[in-house]
């Protein structure tokens, strides 16, 4: 059975920075497409960033720049480095894994606030 396992979230100020983690189980983690995606209170879960493999990655419009995901496929973890945090951020970030459409994993949220 995979587990995803988020952690790292919390309160930080405007312009803060937050590093989430994202451990996994049960998987051979390296095969698997990883993602995270947030949703805020009222609105539709949304794709944050995604990588493939070690080093293809992709990210949403809003979080260009700012956002960096990694991955640790000897740690089998997910990494979301978030810099210059801002209002329009704060929501619960998901982990994602997905090898095809049978093997489709999320994580149960971590909460990222961001308030001064």
């Amino acid at each position: 059975q995979v587990q995803l396992v988020e952690s790292g979230g919390g309160l930080v100020q405007p312009g803060g920075s937050l590093r989430l983690s994202c451990a996994a189980s049960g998987c051979i983690f390296r095969f698997y497409t990883m993602g995270w995606y947030r949703q805020a209170p009222g609105k539709q879960r949304e794709w944050v960033a995604q990588i493939i493999y070690a080093d293809s990655t992709n990210y949403a419009d809003p979080v260009k720049g700012r956002f960096t995901i990694s991955r640790d496929n000897g740690k089998k973890t997910l990494y979301l480095q978030m810099n210059s945090l801002k209002p329009e951020d704060p929501a619960v970030y998901y982990c994602h894994a997905r090898r095809n459409r049978e093997d489709d994993y999320w994580g149960q949220g971590t909460q990222v606030t961001v308030s001064s």
